[in-house]
């Protein structure tokens, strides 16, 4: 994926150890790609990043945004595979990165924050270099079934 516009302090346009500070790359998809969040408190959280560095779903066109959703739903449907959560959150915030992008949340009843708001980073909750490994291989798994 080779974004028109790139933001240049941008972890979604730059990858490498910008993404890694706080996610891993799962795959490319139609128009963004997907992210594992790193910190796993809620299991299973994940990133869909529009391709191309826009701050705002007002700044891309109609069937854009319709392909950007398609995604999001896609990648819902995978997590929702894999990790069989009560709730999916869907969070799009921006206010320190103005990178289109929207955060996928899976919530479980036993979990600490069931009922109320996620927080953004806990720093709880990091896995291994196997764990994220085989989190990504069964989410790719499951995209595959969508």
């Amino acid at each position: 994926m080779k974004p028109e516009i790139i933001g240049e302090n941008c972890g979604y346009c730059q990858g490498g150890e910008l993404l890694a500070k706080f996610g891993i790359k799962i795959c490319d998809m139609d128009v963004s790609q997907l992210i594992l969040f790193k910190e796993q408190s809620k299991r299973g959280r994940c990133i869909v990043a529009y391709q191309d560095h826009v701050s705002e779903i007002v700044d891309i066109s109609d069937e854009m945004r319709n392909r950007f959703f398609a995604d999001v739903n896609r990648a819902a449907k995978a997590i929702h595979q894999v990790f069989h959560p009560d709730k999916l959150n869907y969070g799009a915030y921006g206010d320190t990165g103005c990178h289109l992008h929207m955060h996928l949340v899976p919530k479980y009843k036993d979990g600490d924050e069931w009922g109320g708001v996620f927080q953004m980073n806990p720093d709880k909750v990091y896995l291994t270099d196997e764990e994220y490994g085989k989190m990504i291989r069964d989410i790719r798994e499951a995209l595959e079934r969508c």
